[in-house]
């Protein structure tokens, strides 16, 4: 037989015997050259690892495919694999037994991925291995025992993730540098490692204190693929490279208040300050009565490297706001609180029901405006406006008097900056209100204040309407109130009924006993003293009656003055 037949059967005959010598993936490429065996398989879109790889692949090349995870056993088949590159694909998932059975691996590259933690036991199973490089993955944490099952490293690549703090200790276990620390003066004997650390958020606080200091004093045969490792917080050492920077020691928070007891007038801007002293940067949060208060009105400013200030804003203080407030500072070491008591008063005495003298001196030109822009069944809508006042009118606060033109006590309200109207709801009928609206920390002055009184039950109409008739003749200054109200500023000289009995009588003449009787019971259900600032000093005379409703079965009366009403 021709001797080349004869190679040519034994080769068939071998390969009907090995199949998996001479077979490749479908989409894949193999090819044979000084290193063994390959397979390639380039932007292929695999979801997962083939399970046929012929066993004398030396090296597999998987990249731009769909890859997601590493699952255990992948690469069972592949024992004398070397070099397994699957940069480029989508993995986020690496079993801790995914390299098992690859004593042999010499480099394993996985750049380019979506890995945002390593099982670095895993490397068990791979203690030839020289080459792992994990550049531009998502890894934010690096263990302690992270490179103890890489003793024979020589180029680790964790450069382009997402790490912000690391121990030295990672470093201090690692094989490598243990041996780099016993042979000092030996260097020829130890292999170089490089090693890439940079294009990482780094946190430069005391956190990362040891590390900073490995890295100044790290030498051969560790050698830094880049050295100018830079901060990218905090703020104030964002961009500064870790030889700019000296850190401190790690400390537990420690809180403080410049007064722990306060004291304050209504209605104003009350801000708490609490100081922490921390390192780290610890978490700060304020608490009212086991309550978390919102964030939005709570800042916080660093002052110095380990110390910061942190205010909380309370608008328009009221006596209800008054209490413990706690800010309470934590970082991993610890927590810490310090408590301030806010005791809220009234700005002026409230008893005193009118010509309030003020807590402090009036404010020059700080006069207030005061008009009832709306009424309406139930109540009224206030308007004002500061003329010529001190403070910037988007700065002013007012407060609010309102209540029973009698009464001793009235309820104080508070408006902050921006507001010029409020409505008085719920009005009790047949009663004699007043209102004041003065700037903050004065008293009403003349012409802040508003006199109004509410007409008799809705139901009444035809004696709501009479009453309103009567008010129009006599009262200084009359607001038209279609639901049974009327008012006046309070600058109406006070008594003028008293002083104008002609002008003003009881009764009227040429009416009904009955309709009398209706019009006193609704003018004596006013409160005492109702008529004082209702009246025109010249007791009404001359003052206009508006025209009365026309009624279709009565012919209009004749035009009578106002002492011919009764």
């Amino acid at each position: 037989m021709d001797p080349i037949c004869h190679i040519f059967l034994l080769l068939l005959a071998f390969h009907k015997i090995n199949p998996s010598v001479s077979s490749c993936i479908t989409g894949c490429s193999c090819s044979q050259d000084s290193f063994g065996r390959s397979l390639l398989c380039m932007s292929a879109l695999l979801r997962q690892i083939p399970a046929n790889i012929p066993q004398d692949i030396r090296r597999i090349r998987i990249e731009n495919s769909h890859l997601t995870e590493l699952p255990r056993g992948s690469f069972e088949n592949v024992s004398a694999l070397e070099y397994l590159w699957l940069n480029f694909n989508n993995i986020t998932v690496m079993h801790i037994k995914s390299l098992e059975y690859l004593p042999a691996l010499k480099e394993l590259r996985l750049q380019g991925n979506k890995l945002s933690s390593v099982p670095w036991t895993a490397f068990q199973d791979t203690p030839t291995l020289k080459i792992l490089d994990l550049k531009h993955n998502r890894l934010d944490v690096l263990p302690e025992h992270a490179l103890r099952y890489l003793p024979n490293l020589t180029y680790l690549d964790l450069s382009s993730n997402q790490l912000t703090i690391i121990s030295r200790d990672v470093f201090y276990n690692w094989p490598v540098y243990q041996r780099s620390q016993r042979t000092e003066g030996l260097l020829e004997a130890i292999s170089n490692a490089v090693l890439a650390l940079h294009d990482n958020p780094w946190i430069c606080d005391c956190r990362l204190r040891g590390f900073v200091q490995f890295i100044k004093s790290v030498g051969p045969p560790i050698i830094l693929m880049n050295s100018y490792l830079t901060c990218s917080g905090p703020k104030f050492r964002s961009g500064k490279f870790f030889h700019e920077v000296e850190l401190n020691s790690c400390t537990k928070p420690l809180t403080s208040a410049l007064d722990t007891n306060l004291t304050v007038p209504a209605g104003l801007n009350i801000t708490l300050t609490c100081f922490v002293r921390a390192s780290p940067s610890p978490a700060v949060w304020w608490t009212y009565a086991l309550k978390l208060l919102r964030a939005f009105n709570v800042t916080m400013e660093p002052i110095s490297e380990d110390t910061l200030r942190s205010e909380l804003l309370i608008p328009a203080a009221r006596p209800a706001d008054a209490g413990n407030y706690t800010c309470t500072a934590a970082n991993f070491l610890g927590n810490a609180s310090v408590a301030i008591n806010l005791r809220v008063v009234a700005p002026w005495a409230s008893t005193t029901p009118r010509g309030w003298a003020p807590m402090a001196p009036a404010e020059p030109g700080a006069h207030v405006e005061v008009r009832i822009a709306k009424q309406t069944v139930y109540g009224i809508t206030l308007e004002w406006f500061a003329a010529a006042a001190a403070a910037e009118p988007g700065e002013t606060w007012y407060t609010l008097l309102v209540g029973r033109y009698d009464a001793a006590q009235k309820d104080t309200i508070y408006i902050g900056p921006g507001v010029n109207t409020y409505s008085v709801t719920d009005l009790l009928p047949a009663t004699k209100y007043e209102v004041c609206v003065a700037v903050r920390n004065q008293a009403p002055r003349k012409g802040q204040c508003v006199v109004f009184v509410t007409g008799s039950d809705v139901s009444q109409m035809e004696q709501r309407e009479k009453l309103i008739h009567i008010v129009v003749i006599v009262c200084a200054m009359v607001l038209a109130v279609p639901a049974g109200m009327y008012a006046c500023t309070a600058e109406a000289l006070p008594g003028c009924l008293a002083r104008c009995p002609s002008a003003c009588p009881r009764r009227r003449r040429g009416g009904s006993a009955q309709a009398a009787g209706s019009k006193e019971s609704t003018l004596d259900s006013l409160p005492a003293g109702s008529e004082d600032g209702l009246c025109r000093p010249d007791g009404g005379r001359g003052a206009r009656r508006p025209p009365a409703r026309e009624e279709p079965d009565k012919a209009r009366p004749p035009h009578r003055n106002s002492a011919d009403l009764y």
